[in-house]
């Protein structure tokens, strides 16, 4: 009997952590790679029966896989009008979150971005100049209207590269093939690329405001991890690292 107690004991508290456990995917703009990685971590270190796998990438891409089927419990955009266009398309189990304003910058680990303009681009001794893809990259489609609104895009569009999301683009640079990137201020502030060059802000008036937010997608609907999560971001210590990256929070000022 003594066994067999232990035994229904065993199974009644695998019961109980198996109620709890959970696992999410979350399709994720790439400027949110450092930020998004430590708040999962923190999150997971509090749920430790809970798994959250992240995948970076373009944010029009994802909004594109998602109307497609792709399995994502949670879509992180980089531009809000993509998780807006899936809510109003019946694609969200939850309004849209917006979560930041990003901001993009000048970098290189070559040449003293920190005495660059946006002007330094046209020099003669830089050949290559990397962005994200403006077809469907948030952070792409604003450096170009960056350099349009500096008058500067006939002149810097033969040495563009285009990279597939911001993190690519930024790749572009570390491996030598760019000599300099507009890239995510998260990056560029980001302990992997910090220490590797160093940046220029440029200015918030020559764009388009980077707001962004997510969504719960219709997939996890009934997914209370995924709510879980969601929640999360809200919390202190999830808009400590946010801020820590750079970001402007929703009802916060801009700092710079």
């Amino acid at each position: 009997m003594h066994f067999f107690r232990t035994l229904l004991l065993a199974s009644s508290l695998l019961f109980a952590v198996s109620a709890h456990a959970g696992k999410i995917t979350v399709a994720a703009a790439a400027d949110l790679k450092f930020a998004l990685d430590e708040i999962v971590t923190a999150f997971q270190q509090a749920h430790s029966a809970d798994l959250v796998d992240v995948i970076y990438g373009s944010s029009g891409k994802f909004h594109t896989q998602i109307q497609q089927g792709a399995p994502y419990d949670l879509y992180f955009s980089a531009d809000i009008a993509f998780p807006r266009a899936l809510a109003k398309a019946g694609f969200a189990a939850s309004e849209v979150k917006p979560y930041a304003i990003g901001r993009i910058v000048l970098w290189s680990t070559t040449l003293n971005a920190r005495q660059m303009t946006l002007s330094s681009l046209t020099d003669a001794n830089i050949a290559r100049v990397a962005i994200a893809n403006p077809r469907h990259a948030p952070y792409g489609k604003r450096a170009e209207e960056a350099l349009r609104a500096a008058g500067l895009w006939d002149k810097v569009g033969p040495k563009l590269v285009y990279g597939e999301s911001i993190a690519h683009a930024a790749q572009f640079v570390q491996t030598g093939n760019a000599q300099v990137g507009v890239i995510a201020l998260a990056l560029a502030v980001s302990p992997e690329l910090a220490s590797k060059g160093g940046y220029w802000l440029i200015p918030e008036r020559l764009h388009q405001p980077l707001e962004q937010g997510f969504i719960i997608t219709r997939r996890a609907e009934s997914n209370a991890l995924a709510q879980r999560f969601a929640d999360y971001m809200d919390s202190n210590a999830a808009r400590a690292v946010m801020r820590k990256y750079g970001f402007v929070l929703p009802g916060e000022a801009a700092g710079k």
